[in-house]
């Protein structure tokens, strides 16, 4: 069975995760989830879409937040401007965290693609922008027969990945990510191509 999700300008759309915008969570936050066989879309502008992520935009947590996730034959895209797309990660956005952040995810046979600019793609990553975290921030992801794209200006693509732009964490930062058999490719300007590694900026 497949499932398609296709987005317009200024939509958000989760499809088997977690999702947090404007809120205070005092608890542990747990997603889980077994993606296959999918396709994740973003055409447009502005656009959010989140596939077997815990996805966190301006909210104040306290507690553990971990995301377990498995990623098998399936197409994380953005095209367009200023799009958004998570596949098995945890994507945190002008938040604050005062807890552990534990993202575990298997991406086999998969492709993380952006195209136009502005757009950020994630898959198996932990990705941060304008948060502060207070607690150990950990990554472990495998990778395999997997395509990491971005093409055209100023696109980050994420895969296995910790990416931090304009954030601070108060912690241990651990990434152990296995890539296997996969292409991380950067075509155009100002494209940032993450694959098993710890960027911060």
């Amino acid at each position: 069975m497949k499932r398609v999700i296709i987005l317009a300008a200024m939509a958000m759309v989760i499809s088997a995760s977690y999702a947090s915008a404007g809120s205070n969570v005092e608890n542990a936050v747990i997603n889980k989830s077994d993606m296959r066989d999918s396709a994740n879309i973003a055409i447009g502008e502005n656009n959010r879409v989140s596939t077997g992520s815990a996805d966190i935009k301006e909210s104040v947590l306290k507690g553990p937040v971990e995301n377990t996730s498995t990623v098998k034959d399936s197409a994380n895209i953005a095209i367009g401007e200023n799009n958004t797309v998570n596949m098995g990660s945890v994507a945190m956005k002008n938040s604050t965290m005062k807890g552990s952040v534990t993202n575990e995810s298997t991406v086999k046979d998969s492709a993380n693609i952006a195209i136009g600019e502005n757009n950020t793609v994630n898959m198996g990553s932990v990705a941060a922008e304008n948060s502060e975290i207070t607690g150990a921030l950990t990554n472990q992801s495998t990778v395999e027969d997997s395509a990491n794209i971005a093409i055209g200006e100023n696109n980050t693509v994420n895969m296995g990945s910790i990416a931090m732009k304009n954030s601070t964490v108060k912690g241990q930062i651990t990434n152990e990510s296995m890539v296997k058999d996969s292409a991380n490719i950067a075509i155009g300007e100002n494209n940032v191509a993450n694959a098993g590694s710890v960027n911060v900026e």
